[in-house]
């Protein structure tokens, strides 16, 4: 069972350890320190304690803007939506359906990341589909020779003190001279209320490989092997649910559909030019024959 217990933030200092942007307070009459996140026009209480909920943050980010290698398993999803303003519970769960301000509707996976074709407002979403298994990708940053063994032992204690996953939620596999796969499993019978959610600690991690860090300014990534650390880049997150995706190429979007037609007409094309040349050699080679021919008739007259 992945139990983990997480100590509250003391009253001194009185900081927002997992968000940079929380703001904290202890001057009330109980002393405690009490965090908040501004999420648009609202200030959201936090526990600054632990991981806040990718929904939540994901609404923040949006409304702050203007818009040879291991087999992934066949049901593995990839974000490719992008960032949109997710509908978030109370806990700061994404609900099971999400829509767009055209009325465009779909179900996403308790990760946020759409699991079903697109339609319009009646769409539905029967629930909320668990993500369990979410794994991340990722290449050494530079050709320092580590142990392996190190390697893996400094990943797996910076993910369990960093974001407060239990060790035995999180393997890791290396590849060849670059690659780093980090697994980080939790079925929903191993969640305890409170704990921490592997959805979480993936957007919280892929944020800190890309330098783009949630955390306090002075909760710095670091991955330290042997006292050094040792820096990784572009990750690649796959999320892997309890059911399987209801993803088909009935609905697809424009940009796809531009794509798939840019690659048909290329072939056709590439089609026709060896058609053409192939015509083209024949009738040489046809003429050359028969000139052959001629000048054989000439000699033996």
């Amino acid at each position: 069972m992945c139990l983990v217990l997480v100590a509250q933030v003391q009253s001194q200092g009185c900081k927002c350890r997992t968000h940079y942007m929380g703001k904290c307070d202890n001057s009330g009459a109980s002393s405690d320190c009490q965090c908040t996140l501004t999420i648009g026009p609202d200030s959201q209480p936090v526990n600054c304690s632990k991981l806040i909920p990718k929904c939540w943050l994901m609404k923040r980010e949006s409304l702050g803007t203007k818009a040879g290698r291991r087999v992934k398993p066949a049901q593995a999803l990839i974000d490719n939506d992008g960032l949109y303003n997710p509908e978030c519970d109370t806990n700061g769960v994404f609900k099971a359906r999400q829509c767009n301000n055209t009325d465009t509707c779909w179900c996403v996976n308790t990760a946020g990341v759409r699991r079903t074709d697109k339609g319009d407002k009646n769409w539905k979403c029967p629930e909320l589909v668990r993500t369990n298994w979410v794994y991340v990708e990722m290449k050494r940053n530079n050709t320092d020779s580590v142990n392996d063994d190190d390697l893996k032992k400094a990943l797996k204690t910076t993910i369990v003190n960093r974001y407060g996953l239990p060790e035995k939620c999180v393997s890791v596999e290396l590849e060849g001279p670059s690659l780093i796969y980090v697994d980080l499993k939790q079925n929903g019978s191993q969640k305890l209320p409170g704990e921490v959610d592997i959805t979480d600690v993936a957007y919280y991690m892929e944020k800190d490989i890309k330098g783009d860090s949630l955390f306090h300014p002075d909760e710095k990534f670091e991955i330290l092997v042997n006292g050094n650390n040792f820096a990784v880049k572009e990750p690649i997150i796959y999320y892997i649910d309890e059911k399987p995706h209801e993803i088909s190429m009935k609905h697809l979007t424009p940009g796809v559909i531009a794509v798939i037609v840019v690659v048909v007409l290329a072939i056709v094309a590439l089609i026709a030019v060896l058609i053409f040349t192939r015509r083209k050699r024949g009738k040489y080679q046809k003429a050359e024959m028969k000139e052959l021919n001629e000048m054989q008739q000439e000699a033996s007259t």
